[in-house]
């Protein structure tokens, strides 16, 4: 399922594509690409260390989007510098639909009970009460995101590369997300609701 690259859509799909045209990738010519991401993500995606993400069964137009919004100085990844200056958009689609055919991550939540309950509830239907909506309505309920409105995949990711993720966002450290979506969403959430999500997310899968 992670493999239909149309998944992760939040309605207004075509801010994705308003970002960038969508551009046919060419998984080969993205594996040569991928060749020196390896170190940090991986030979087929699926990163050794906690603090890179995981790429492996990503939303190819989420992935080009974000390699593209890094070349362009349109989000700051330091660990990234230099890395991608020389991409045209052709590369970015390149190496993410190289990455979109790999086999997803597939993590192991801590099952401490109150701990896996909370982040399946705001997961799978938010938190009216903080007025943070659901998850599941635009990464899907099974985490693989929607490609057709540029919504990431998050099933198996990193805990503590989501909670970051989230922090950021929270903070306005990262603002590359469509009309503040994700920036006013983790505003809203504790560091305790980042982590039950996160610890969630991280078992979840198809």
């Amino acid at each position: 399922m992670r493999k239909l690259l149309a998944s992760l859509a939040i309605t207004v799909g075509a801010v994705g594509v308003a970002h960038a045209e969508e551009i046919e990738g060419d998984p080969a010519a993205g594996q040569e690409l991928a060749g020196t991401c390896a170190a940090c993500h991986g030979q087929e995606g699926i990163s050794p260390s906690a603090s890179f993400p995981h790429l492996a069964g990503q939303q190819a137009s989420y992935l080009a989007k974000q390699i593209m919004d890094i070349r362009d100085g349109n989000r700051e990844v330091p660990q990234m510098a230099g890395q991608v200056d020389d991409y045209s958009d052709q590369d970015a689609w390149d190496v993410a639909a190289f990455y979109a055919e790999q086999d997803a991550n597939i993590g192991q939540a801590d099952d401490e009970a109150e701990l896996l309950a909370r982040g399946e509830a705001l997961y799978r239907g938010g938190d009216m009460a903080k007025g943070i909506p659901s998850c599941a309505a635009c990464h899907t309920p099974t985490g693989e995101g929607i490609g057709s409105a540029v919504y990431p995949g998050l099933a198996g990711q990193f805990p503590d590369y989501t909670v970051s993720t989230l922090q950021d966002f929270a903070a306005g450290e990262r603002a590359n997300d469509p009309n503040n979506v994700m920036r006013d969403i983790a505003a809203k959430m504790s560091d305790a609701d980042m982590q039950a999500v996160a610890n969630y997310l991280y078992g979840l899968h198809d």
